[in-house]
């Protein structure tokens, strides 16, 4: 039996979509995206880390993660310091810890309902096959 990658590339796809449009919806609620929470989770994992690098952790440009960061900034839900050189440090303020928090416990519900048909063997089975495709 042959699988159709194409097909195989596309289902991948369809489900990242998917996920997307759930959290997007959902994240409303908080006020924020789901581009701004992912930053938002990226700052809290990276702390003081350079756009540059915060840019790379959300699958951004430079140029994108600066516009971002600016907006956060203007909501209130990040600071911005001058760190060594020309660096530019990112940290959450409170507003942004509260955003962080309530998007996590959205996410958990979203990501619950999204892979609810699945088992908790299927959860591991497919974790560990993408985790291989994500090695090359």
């Amino acid at each position: 039996m042959t699988t159709d990658l194409a097909a195989l590339g596309l289902a991948v796809k369809r489900a990242q979509y998917r996920n997307h449009r759930a959290m997007e919806e959902a994240l409303r609620e908080v006020g924020v995206t789901l581009v701004q929470w992912d930053a938002l989770r990226a700052i809290e994992r990276m702390p003081n880390a350079s756009a540059h690098d915060l840019a790379l952790a959300t699958f951004q440009s430079d140029q994108a993660f600066g516009t971002l960061a600016t907006r956060l900034v203007s909501r209130g839900l990040i600071a911005r310091t001058a760190g060594r050189g020309r660096r530019i440090e990112h940290t959450l303020t409170e507003s942004g810890h509260a955003a962080l928090e309530a998007g996590e416990r959205i996410s958990t519900d979203v990501l619950g309902q999204l892979f609810s048909p699945l088992s908790a063997r299927q959860h591991e089975a497919l974790a560990g096959l993408l985790e291989k495709l994500l090695q090359n």
